[in-house]
């Protein structure tokens, strides 16, 4: 017999604060997979443990989340994975799919939570640097460059039009080995660091906010 664990089967139901935080995570970081026995599950699987305790709460969840093995020298990474055939076609209504990687769009997103929706992605696959340019130079510039990574050229490509309405008005398409980053550079990236952080904002990865505030507090 299957051992059925609590959890909010209607957390992906309606639009809020931390449903669209979560939900920007799962299209960054997650999986909904379907196996041969007719079982659904999606999964999120990141480094960072205390980022999946605090989704596991607001989704009130008794899943476990599980230690993955590493290889050679990688990061320890950590799994949350949720068997719910509801929540994984309430997520695929949302317009994740299997294998989704090199195929998702961005998906409507009320107004109202684009920036949740945002950080949480940002959180799973996003990335700020902090540090300083041209070292070489008697005068070294302290600059700060923010990243976003996709398998999904036309995911990216949507995301930098409407963050252009937000004033986000930079930004570069940058093809890699396995994908493409979107890359912003100083100004951008302090307009953006507004746009995901504010007072009512409570999921997040904190050693990301903390990198964005350092070069703040430097430039002060």
């Amino acid at each position: 017999m299957p051992i059925y664990k609590k959890i909010n089967k209607n957390f992906f139901k309606k639009w809020n604060t931390d449903m669209a935080y979560v939900l920007g995570f799962i299209y960054a970081d997650g999986n909904i997979i379907f196996t041969k026995r007719g079982t659904w599950f999606w999964s999120l699987q990141i480094n960072d443990k205390e980022i999946l305790e605090e989704i596991k709460k607001v989704i009130n969840s008794e899943h476990i989340i599980s230690k993955k093995k590493k290889y050679n020298n990688r990061k320890q990474s950590y799994r949350l994975q949720v068997g719910s055939k509801e929540m994984c076609e309430d997520l695929m209504h949302l317009g994740l799919t299997e294998r989704k990687s090199k195929t998702i769009l961005l998906p409507e997103i009320p107004k109202k939570y684009f920036p949740d929706f945002l950080r949480g992605y940002f959180d799973g696959d996003g990335g700020v640097w902090v540090g300083f340019k041209n070292k070489q130079r008697i005068h070294k510039i302290y600059a700060i460059s923010t990243a976003f990574t996709s398998g999904s050229r036309e995911f990216l490509v949507v995301l930098k039009e409407i963050l252009f309405k937000y004033g986000v008005l930079g930004g570069s398409l940058v093809q890699k080995e396995r994908g493409f980053d979107l890359k912003y550079s100083i100004k951008d990236s302090l307009i953006l660091y507004k746009i995901m952080y504010n007072d009512k904002c409570s999921l997040f990865l904190k050693r990301k906010k903390e990198r964005f505030e350092s070069f703040i507090k430097m430039r002060s």
